[in-house]
């Protein structure tokens, strides 16, 4: 289960909304052990598409250090599809980078924004609860 703090789900929603009518992509820093996110970093799409996400090396380099003064790690990243669902594509998939994080996906295909979160280990895609928790 992903555990969304409301603030960090309406940085990480209006920094898709923000993005259009490319991908935006981010990163989430948290607990590991209780999938709850502290804070969420959104990034620059250097893919510059609509289609396609790279999170900004330099940016996640400042996100990994930032969450480690914090005593947080990363835990896993978002971006958005705008013209599909909220579904990881054959893309998304082969470039997972760690099978330990969250993947959250924010579709913007249908004008309100949907969310879901997933785990993919292996190529094989789970979905995962993702619990909204007030401050």
């Amino acid at each position: 289960m992903l555990r969304l703090p409301e603030s960090q789900y309406l940085k990480m929603v209006g920094h898709a909304l923000d993005g259009l009518p490319l991908e935006a992509c981010g990163l989430f820093g948290g607990d590991a052990r209780s999938g709850k996110v502290e804070i969420c970093y959104p990034c620059r799409n250097v893919a510059e598409s609509a289609k396609l996400y790279t999170v900004d090396p330099k940016q996640h380099l400042q996100a990994d250090r930032d969450a480690e003064a914090r005593g947080l790690e990363i835990i896993g990243v978002f971006h958005s599809h705008t013209h599909s669902d909220a579904y990881p594509s054959p893309t998304d998939v082969e470039q997972a980078p760690d099978p330990t994080w969250h993947y959250v996906l924010v579709s913007l295909k249908d004008g309100e924004p949907v969310v879901r979160s997933f785990r993919i280990v292996d190529g094989v895609i789970s979905e995962e609860p993702v619990a909204l928790e007030s401050q």
